[in-house]
């Protein structure tokens, strides 16, 4: 029987990395860092509130531990912002953060804008979205 749980356990593993490994990631202007994000509701949805793990990473891959993260955005073509003020709230693990407040209210295209600053760099990532 524990034989089977360990195999259990190592295709779940196995899923999960595929998973992670699978999740579009996208490159800061300097290209230093990387930024991927997993919402609790996927795909996202129109006027509902919810959250995301942003996952920040070196572009080695290495986590980016530490960082003050805020997020502007919105739909250019609209020429608006976000209907709501999401926030990073908390590091959960290293280098990733859990972010709240996340609303659309319509559909069309958007960009999350991540800015990430570490001791004295700055930098941005813009993540696109299309709903």
């Amino acid at each position: 029987m524990p034989e089977r749980r360990m195999l259990t356990l190592l295709v779940l593993l196995a899923v999960l990395d595929a998973t992670y490994a699978s999740a579009p990631a996208w490159s800061s202007r300097s290209g230093d860092y990387r930024v991927s994000y997993e919402s609790e509701i996927n795909p996202p949805v129109i006027n509902r509130i919810h959250s995301w793990t942003l996952v920040v990473t070196e572009s080695s891959g290495a986590p980016v531990e530490g960082a003050t993260i805020s997020i502007d955005g919105g739909m250019p073509a609209h020429d608006h912002g976000l209907p709501t003020a999401p926030r990073v709230t908390s590091e959960i693990a290293p280098g990733r953060y859990l972010l709240e407040g996340v609303r659309f209210h319509m559909a069309g295209a958007w960009e999350i804008v991540v800015t990430i600053e570490v001791d004295d760099k700055r930098d941005t990532v813009v993540i696109p979205l299309e709903l």
